[in-house]
């Protein structure tokens, strides 16, 4: 196993930490919608301030200044209200530090990789672990100039991760960029305005228990009725005492809905956020919540009675079952997906697929065992080179998307989901699995035979299958059978070490004291037989 990666061991993936759940808020008046846009503006605002105030502290920032910054956002606003904002913005904050990590390791495998095959030779042949040299003089000198490049980022990067400097868009830079190509995406400016003021809105309100109905800003009734605590400058709008704005239209949570009430009802804290599509005109109510850690079941017991491995690619889900020995079991299924359209469709296809994976798992009682997919570092130009079709193959893969919907939506199904070490399982599922699946009846791809081997892999089994033994009494013709120890190994040519006591009925305690000893047989043919034996010359006159 010389030179191969360490394989990890599998591991039962942990269940939810939270909970949300979205409804429509239908049958708003004008008054309403009016009254909404005016509060997410006002509070867009302080939270695009806020932000600024804490991208401007860096590093230094401290419980003093998070404190300042509250009292200035109060006075605006109200208490509770500032407090949601500061938690975002730190949130956010946060966030835009963890894509500047990553940013810069994946600036550094790309110089690393554009630096090895610059030291190359031109031409020279790369392996599976390492690429070659670049093609031809043009393409180094072209890769010698990103380099130089690559380079120049990546300290403007380091030196803005030092001094604790962040950019961050309120809206999306994605957003933000489309003003300048309205054409190619099909916008005015107007609906782009429209949609550029409604994602840089703020209506969000984290929740509190003890308070009434578990949150004292949104509002939100067992019976669905929806208010707003106003801020201090919108006061005026109030149309309900205490400040507050009800709503004309109810909600009715059709999924988890009597969690959500029960939550309600007890007044634990649910955290609420409103926003507009103004693709389609409508206005939702999203709730969420956090809860306690699932209890995991332990690997031994999630493995009894067998599994459901799963490989993922990028436009199905290949899965096959196996029994508790890692036999193959019935006849592999394919759940397909089209990652294509917009984010919502991709969404909706993944859950979809995931959906029917989850009730044929459910139906046979078995957990499900998926490799744990990361390509966050693999999938960049400078790794791969001009493998387009590989590099886009990969980058289409819903990886984070699809293990955050499977963990969460098998934990409402009580299903165990099993993550195992993702490496050698396509190439040993295809070397050792595919052709001996594959019969007259039934064409197994490599996708089926990795989803047996990741199966396998989860069970505690080795990907390999045990070579089938040798014919009876053909051991000197057909070769040793596969328990046998390996010509390396040291001692293999000696005797077993001897059990006393009698290994039948037939034979008495120490009567096998020679059994080792092969000279002090009586076998015909040994060359150490205890009667002389010569072998007569040949008659040549015949």
């Amino acid at each position: 196993m010389g030179g191969l990666q360490e394989v990890a061991a599998p591991f039962v993936a942990l269940g939810p930490s939270g909970v949300a759940v979205r409804d429509r808020l239908k049958h708003l008046s004008v008054e309403d919608e009016k009254v909404l846009r005016l509060i997410g503006d006002l509070l867009g605002t302080l939270a695009s301030l806020d932000l600024k105030a804490r991208c401007a502290a860096g590093l230094d920032h401290d419980t003093g200044q998070w404190a300042e910054r509250k009292r200035t956002l109060t006075l605006d606003s109200s208490s509770r209200w500032a407090g949601s904002i500061t938690k975002a913005t730190h949130d956010q904050w946060a966030l835009a530090r963890r894509g500047q990590l990553a940013h810069i390791q994946s600036l550094e495998a790309g110089v690393r990789t554009i630096a090895h095959r610059l030291s190359l030779p031109i031409g020279e042949k790369g392996g599976k672990r390492a690429p070659g040299g670049y093609r031809s003089r043009q393409e180094w000198h072209a890769k010698a100039r990103r380099l130089h490049v690559l380079e120049d980022r990546l300290r403007a990067v380091r030196a803005d991760r030092e001094a604790g400097v962040v950019r961050v868009v309120r809206g999306g830079k994605g957003l933000l960029n489309t003003r300048h190509h309205l054409r190619a995406a099909g916008l005015t400016e107007e609906q782009w305005r429209t949609r550029w003021q409604a994602v840089r809105r703020f209506l969000e309100a984290d929740g509190e228990s003890g308070k009434r109905f578990g949150n004292e800003t949104i509002r939100v009734t067992p019976d669905g009725e929806v208010s707003l605590k106003l801020p201090a400058p919108l006061a005026h709008l109030a149309n309900a005492p205490h400040g507050r704005y009800v709503l004309a239209a109810r909600v009715a949570f059709a999924h988890r809905g009597e969690q959500w009430r029960d939550r309600v009802t007890a007044n634990r804290a649910i955290a609420y956020r409103i926003h507009e599509d103004t693709s389609c005109g409508r206005w939702y109510l999203t709730a969420s919540w956090t809860i306690p850690p699932v209890k995991t079941v332990p690997l031994a017991a999630a493995r009894r009675g067998g599994l459901v491995g799963v490989d993922t690619n990028a436009d199905h889900l290949a899965a096959w079952r196996l029994d508790l020995h890692g036999n193959p079991v019935g006849e592999p299924l394919r759940f397909g997906f089209d990652l294509s359209g917009p984010a919502p469709h991709r969404d909706a296809q993944v859950r979809h697929a995931l959906i029917r994976l989850l009730h044929w798992a459910k139906r046979h009682g078995r957990a499900i065992a998926i490799e744990d997919l990361d390509f966050t570092a693999d999938k960049t130009r400078e790794k791969h080179g001009r493998r387009k079709k590989f590099r886009n193959l990969i980058s289409g893969m819903p990886v984070a998307r699809l293990r955050a919907r499977l963990v969460s939506m098998a934990a409402e199904l009580g299903i165990t989901v099993i993550a195992v070490d993702p490496a050698y399982t396509s190439k040993w599922g295809a070397q050792h699995w595919q052709k001996p699946l594959t019969c007259k009846n039934r064409t197994i791809t490599r996708h089926d035979a990795a989803a047996v081997a990741i199966g396998r892999r989860a069970l505690g089994h080795p990907i390999r299958r045990r070579t089938a033994p040798p014919p009876h009494d053909q051991r000197d013709r057909v070769g040793h059978r596969t328990v046998q120890a390996r010509p390396g190994a040291p001692r293999r040519e000696e005797p077993r070490p001897r059990i006393p006591g009698p290994r039948t009925r037939s034979m008495r305690a120490g009567c096998g004291a020679n059994a080792g000893d092969q000279c002090a047989q009586h076998r015909s043919g040994h060359a150490a037989e205890h009667d002389s034996w010569q072998q007569d010359s040949l008659p040549l006159s015949l």
